[in-house]
């Protein structure tokens, strides 16, 4: 007998509606689109790598790393012409140098006792007193005390010029007579002679005439009436001398032509070299590290230029140690200049390697990240809290974080002739302040989820997270093992 006939009137009617629902959810299943397993896309092939944009990269950089020494000198030579008050800060503590002042009181003690000859007026008086009836005896025994009055009295001399010279009343001189020279002192650059200071046959001197002046005054004020006797004398007091003066006027000339808008150049070829590199950061580095290199370099030419001045210091004018000073204080905004660049160089070099992908840099940010998180549990355990505060920090980190560095960059850039120690203490207030934002940033707390209504839960169906087309194809599953059970019964 058929199956068919076994069954009842109702479950006919039931396998007749179950049937008709399984072909309903089989046309569904059909009707749906395919489901394709999700395949990895294949990363974009990488372009070739452009060779021309780091050659030009590295050339920019290069080159200007090379101009970098150059501009520093061109920038110290023209403010050392056109700004007075430059140049006489430069040349002021030479009038307190103790080497200077020795050579300074030679000189002039010399020069006084060139046109003060006391040796021959004491023997003119003693032969006056002489044909005065004084004794032979006598007269032979005061000829002999000649030399040694000479030596007393210009040892007398010798002394009051130091004492002048070490006055502030010479300093004050100093100063003037140098105000007043300005556009003269750099004579032996420009080839300009002045008020002052001279430049003739490869050498370079101060006129002392107005500190013989004062020195005779002083002289006659102590009861030296015999100071009374020396002429209007205007002495040069050597400070240069060398034949390579003329050659190096033209260099000069040219670095002044080019004065302040050097450090221009060299700062847009840094920028457009590490913007047209690849990897930006490793420019950075190469330029911070080119900025310092070059600063080394124009310090060994210093050094270079220093031995090769003392060796043709003026015979028997400048001592080894007047020359070096002078040396020294003349170039000494140069040198600080070069300092200051050059540890920005390296700040910036470091900085640029610390924000790199090396295992160095990443392990020492994480170590700075794990230091910052240990201070900021330590410090919630004690019940400090930042609250809305640290969550606006967090979410605005790194607006703050650029404008912290963009503020650095303008104190750098509006201080009056920053040093190496302003640029250490701006690099050191900037790296507080990163710490700072880290520590207070916190992300805002998860609100804790609603339980659903008993009411809610029990009308509303429980959904599936499994895609559609699967959910049908289960639910025709479900039907067809129903139908096929009823029909077995």
């Amino acid at each position: 007998m058929p199956d068919d006939v076994a069954l009842s009137a109702d479950e006919r009617a039931e396998l007749e509606r179950l049937r008709a629902e399984v072909a309903d959810l089989r046309s569904q299943v059909a009707a749906a689109p395919d489901v394709v397993a999700p395949t990895a896309v294949a990363p974009p092939p990488r372009p070739r790598r452009q060779r021309w944009r780091s050659v030009v990269a590295t050339l920019l950089i290069v080159i200007a790393c090379i101009m970098a020494p150059l501009a520093g000198v061109a920038v110290w030579s023209k403010n050392l012409i056109t700004n007075t008050d430059r140049y006489v800060t430069t040349v002021a503590p030479l009038a307190r140098d103790p080497a200077i002042q020795a050579a300074v009181s030679d000189k002039i003690t010399a020069e006084i006792f060139a046109n003060l000859d006391v040796t021959g007026l004491t023997n003119e008086a003693v032969d006056a007193l002489a044909t005065r009836g004084l004794p032979p005896r006598v007269a032979t025994g005061l000829h002999a005390l000649s030399e040694p009055l000479s030596d007393g009295v210009q040892s007398f001399v010798r002394t009051e010029v130091g004492k002048v010279v070490a006055s502030d009343a010479f300093a004050d001189a100093w100063v003037t007579a140098n105000r007043s020279a300005h556009t003269a002192l750099v004579a032996a650059l420009t080839g300009q002679t002045g008020q002052g200071i001279t430049i003739a046959n490869g050498t370079v001197s101060i006129n002392l005439g107005p500190f013989i002046q004062v020195v005779k005054q002083r002289l006659v004020d102590r009861g030296f009436e015999l100071a009374n006797r020396i002429p209007d004398i205007n002495p040069s007091f050597t400070v240069l001398q060398s034949d390579a003066i003329t050659k190096a006027q033209g260099a000069f000339s040219l670095l002044t032509a080019i004065g302040n808008w050097s450090p221009v150049v060299v700062l847009v070829l840094l920028a457009l070299g590490i913007y047209v590199a690849k990897d930006h950061r490793r420019a950075l580095i190469g330029a911070g590290l080119g900025l310092a290199g070059g600063m080394l370099a124009l310090g060994i030419g210093i050094l270079v230029l220093r031995a090769l001045y003392l060796d043709t210091r003026p015979a028997g004018v400048l001592t080894y140690e007047a020359a070096a000073a002078f040396y020294d204080t003349l170039v000494r905004f140069l040198r600080l200049g070069l300092r200051t660049v050059l540890i920005f160089g390296l700040v910036i070099a470091l900085a640029g390697f610390f924000t790199g992908r090396s295992v160095t840099a990443v392990r020492a940010r994480a170590g700075l990240s794990r230091g910052i998180a240990w201070l900021r549990g330590g410090a919630e355990k004690a019940g400090f809290r930042t609250g809305p505060v640290g969550a606006w920090v967090y979410s605005y980190k790194r607006v703050l974080r650029i404008a912290v560095i963009a503020i650095a960059a303008l104190v750098l850039v509006f201080w009056d002739q920053p040093t190496g120690k302003v640029i250490i203490g701006i690099t050191l207030a900037v790296l507080v302040a990163l710490v700072i934002i880290e520590f207070l940033g916190r992300p805002p707390s998860p609100a804790a989820p609603e339980p659903p209504e008993a009411e809610t839960a029990a009308a509303t169906p429980e959904v599936s997270d499994a895609p559609p087309t699967a959910s049908v194809a289960v639910a025709s599953s479900q039907a067809h093992d129903t139908s096929e059970a009823d029909v077995r019964s």
